[in-house]
């Protein structure tokens, strides 16, 4: 298991940006595939993002692509997400999630979640 932390959310304007960060504990770090989840208010967690153990793989929920980007720093330990051009949509309470083996998107498959950090967008 990794401990995970999310900082970074906040309130902005409706075509604004933000980064939402995601520190992880533990010395193992890079053998972890790493992902964005978000629950919007009366809606069941959904898909955001996910990056491979390298950094080298991404993968994006259709909603998100090419306005989202999810990186690593394995160095660092940490993972973050560049939301650009935000709608309202996409507010939510995003979460970092981890988990050993191949990319999937299926939060179940995730063992390890941050206590999410929430992001609202005004129109």
């Amino acid at each position: 298991q990794v401990q995970l932390v999310e900082s970074g959310g906040g309130l902005v304007q409706a075509g604004g940006s933000l980064r939402l960060s995601c520190a992880a504990s533990g010395r193992t770090f890079s053998s972890y595939v790493m992902a964005w989840f978000r629950q919007a208010p009366g809606k069941e967690r959904e898909f955001v993002a996910a990056v491979s153990r390298s950094g080298g793989s991404t993968y994006y929920a259709d909603s998100v692509k090419g306005r989202f980007t999810i990186s690593r720093d394995n160095a660092k330990n940490t993972v973050s997400l560049q939301m650009n051009s935000l709608k309202p949509e996409d507010t939510a309470v995003y979460y970092c999630a981890a988990r050993n083996g191949v990319i999937v998107t299926t939060e179940a498959y995730f063992g390890s979640w941050g206590q999410g950090t929430q992001v609202t967008v005004s129109s």
